[in-house]
C-alpha cells in the first residue's frame, strides 16, 4: 500500500494516538508527523499533550484554539436548528467532529502534507464522522486510520508504544470512555455496560447529584437575537463565556444529565451518558422562543425538519449539501427568533416560567377569556362549517 510520507495527525495524548506515532513510521513508512492537538475546551494539560507528541517521536506538535469557533460556528446553529439526536442527545461530541477535521485540513495546506491519520476505531461513530468531513473538505487527502487496522488490543497497543519509549499510563486507567469539551462530557463503557445498574455517582461531573442540588430554585434570563443566545441575566456574553457561565448554573442545580441507548451508525446499540447542560437549557428555552415568534405553519414545518438535521449531524454529514440546504431555511426562520426567556432551575428541571419578545405573536385581546376580548366569536360558525365540510360529506356516504 502506497503510504503518505508526511502526515498530520489528530492528537490527543492518550495510548492509542501517542502509538500511533511510531506505529506510522515503522509500520508505514510516514517520514514526518505533524500532531495537531484541537482545544475545544476539554481542559486537558494541552503544552503537556504537545510535549508528549513530540516525545512520542513527532516532527511537530501544535496545538489549535477554537473554542470560539466551536460555539460560534457548530454549537449556536444547532440550538437554532433545536438539534437532538434521537429526540434527547444535544450532539456535543459529534459538533466538535467536523471542526476538528476542519482543523486538520488547513493544517495539511499549511504544512504541505499529503495524508491526515486519526485514531479511530472502527465500532465508533467518530471515524465516520472524521472521513466524511475530510473527503468534504478534501476530497483527495489519503485519509490514515492505523488504530482501525493494527488489531492491537489497548494492553498491546501500550506494549507496542513502550517499545518506542512512551511510557504506560502512570495510573490504573479509567473504566469508561470519556469524551469532553465545553458543551459536555460523554461517558460510555465499563459497568455502564450492564443496561440494569444505575450509574454510579463518580461518572459525572459537570452535574450534582438532585440531592446535593440547592434546596431554593435560581432564576435566570436568557436572551436571544435572531435565533442565538446572546445574554444571561441581562448581561451580554461571549459564546464562550455563556456557555461556560450556563453549564456551571444549570449543572448546580443538576440539570443536563441524559441516560439513552443510542442507535449509532454502525448498527450497533450503545449505551451513553451525557452531561450538556447548557446545551440541553438552551435548546429547550429557544424552541420556546420560536412557539412565541415563529407562524403555525412555519413551527410545525420545522419540527419536522429537526430529526433530518439532527441525523445528518450525528451520521457526520455537517458538510453536505442536504446540511447546507437545511441551513438555509432555518437561518430564514431564526430572523424574528429575539427575546428574553426566564427560566427557573429547580431539582434536575429548567422550567420556563416568562417570555417577552418584540416579535411576539401572541396577542392578549384575542386571546384573553376577560371583557378586552375581541375575537369575533360569531365568525367560528361559518369557519367551522367550512372546515368540517369534507367530514361531513365523507359521513354521509
Amino acid at each position: 500500500m502506497d503510504h503518505a510520507k508526511k502526515v498530520v495527525l489528530a492528537y490527543s495524548g492518550g495510548v492509542d494516538t501517542s502509538v500511533c506515532i511510531p506505529y506510522l513510521k515503522k509500520e508505514w513508512g510516514v517520514e514526518e508527523i505533524i500532531a495537531v492537538a484541537v482545544n475545544l475546551g476539554q481542559g486537558d494539560e494541552l503544552e503537556i499533550i504537545r510535549k508528549k507528541a513530540l516525545e512520542s517521536g513527532a516532527s511537530e506538535s501544535l496545538v489549535v484554539d477554537v473554542k470560539d469557533s466551536f460555539i460560534k460556528d457548530y454549537a449556536f446553529p444547532a440550538i437554532q436548528a433545536n438539534a437532538l439526536y434521537e429526540q434527547r442527545y444535544p450532539l456535543g461530541t459529534a459538533l466538535a467532529r467536523p471542526l476538528i477535521a476542519k482543523v486538520l485540513v488547513e493544517m495539511a495546506a499549511k504544512y504541505n502534507a499529503d495524508a491526515i491519520a486519526h485514531g479511530c476505531t472502527g465500532k465508533g461513530n467518530d471515524q465516520v464522522r472524521f472521513d466524511l468531513s475530510i473527503a468534504a473538505l478534501k476530497p483527495n487527502l489519503k485519509i490514515l486510520t492505523p488504530a482501525r487496522e493494527w488489531g492491537m488490543s489497548r494492553e498491546e497497543a501500550i506494549a507496542y508504544g513502550e517499545q518506542f519509549g512512551i511510557p504506560a499510563p502512570v495510573k490504573k486507567s479509567s473504566p469508561y470512555s470519556i469524551d469532553k469539551n465545553l458543551l459536555g462530557r460523554s461517558i460510555e463503557a465499563g459497568i455502564l455496560e450492564d443496561l440494569t445498574v444505575e450509574p454510579p455517582e463518580e461518572i459525572y461531573e459537570m452535574t450534582k447529584a438532585i440531592v446535593d442540588t440547592p434546596d431554593e430554585p435560581e432564576y435566570i434570563d436568557i436572551g436571544f437575537t435572531s435565533g442565538i443566545p446572546t445574554s444571561l441575566n441581562n448581561k451580554v456574553k461571549t459564546p464562550v463565556q455563556l456557555i461556560e457561565e450556563l453549564n456551571r448554573l444549570a449543572g448546580n442545580h443538576g440539570i443536563g444529565r441524559i441516560d439513552m441507548i443510542e442507535n449509532r451508525l454502525v448498527g450497533i446499540k450503545s449505551r451513553e451518558i451525557y452531561e450538556s447542560p447548557a446545551m440541553m437549557v438552551l435548546t429547550q428555552v429557544h424552541q420556546d422562543l420560536e412557539s412565541l415568534t415563529l407562524t403555525a405553519d412555519v413551527t410545525h414545518y420545522k419540527q419536522k425538519i429537526q430529526e433530518t438535521y439532527s441525523q445528518i449531524v450525528y451520521n457526520g454529514l455537517w458538510y453536505s449539501p442536504l446540511k447546507v440546504a437545511l441551513d438555509a431555511f432555518i437561518q430564514q426562520t431564526q430572523k424574528r427568533v429575539s427575546g428574553n426567556i426566564k427560566v427557573k432551575l429547580f431539582k434536575g428541571n429548567a422550567i420556563i416560567v416568562g417570555r417577552d419578545s418584540r416579535h411576539s405573536l401572541y396577542t392578549h385581546d384575542l386571546a384573553t377569556y376577560s371583557a378586552e376580548d375581541k375575537f369575533d366569536h360569531k365568525a367560528a360558525e361559518g369557519f367551522i362549517y367550512v372546515w368540517g365540510l369534507p367530514t361531513r360529506i365523507w359521513a354521509q356516504h
